[in-house]
């Protein structure tokens, strides 16, 4: 049996993003022969580096501040740099999911912005592959992708409420994601017929 490791590569300012981060881990371990690992990119380390570069995908999550990533993902990014030269991520899979305060809150910006920074790299990107929720009037709030993103995945999180008031449907739409991303990565391995 085939085996791939998912990595998620995630800044949570406040503790909501974590716990987005959480159900992409798990969603991508509820998969045959896929772990999952958590990787903090505000507290790099040489083996959280070669965690991400030994991994068969990357999933990037970031809160969205003022319109973009955060800072700390932005530092991240910029110390990517090194794979890039090097092209230690080329042809892996890449795909991204963030939170914000707002309905909208000008998120898919920040999931251009990290399949833009996976593209740099030669990546793969994975899209979130579900259809939105919550867009007639017999659908609700509780669907799966109920903000109707389809780059990644995307949550809402009230700014005066902890990390554990992390909207259930957002939850679930984040193990899709990495579900999804384990998926492909495993038939992203299987042999090419000749």
């Amino acid at each position: 049996m085939s085996s791939v490791h998912v990595a998620i590569a995630y800044y949570s300012g406040y503790g909501h993003t974590l716990e987005l981060a959480k159900a992409v881990a798990a969603g991508a371990e509820s998969v045959p022969g896929a772990r999952a690992d958590l990787v903090d990119v505000a507290e790099m380390s040489d083996a959280k580096w070669e965690t991400l570069d030994v991994s068969d995908a990357i999933i990037f999550g970031t809160p969205t501040y003022m319109g973009s990533a955060s800072g700390a993902f932005h530092a991240f990014a910029e110390a990517t740099s090194k794979r890039w030269m090097s092209q230690r991520w080329l042809d892996k899979l890449a795909s991204g999911f963030t939170n914000s305060g707002s309905m909208s809150g000008d998120k898919l910006h920040t999931l251009q912005y990290l399949a833009l920074l996976a593209a740099q790299h030669g990546m793969h990107w994975v899209s979130l592959g579900l259809m939105p929720g919550w867009n007639t009037t017999t659908s609700s709030e509780h669907d799966d992708n109920r903000l109707g993103f389809y780059l990644g995945a995307g949550a809402q999180t009230w700014n005066d409420q902890g990390p554990d008031a992390v909207h259930a449907a957002d939850l679930t739409t984040a193990r899709h994601l990495g579900a999804r991303v384990a998926t492909q990565a495993l038939r992203y391995q299987e042999p090419i017929a000749s």
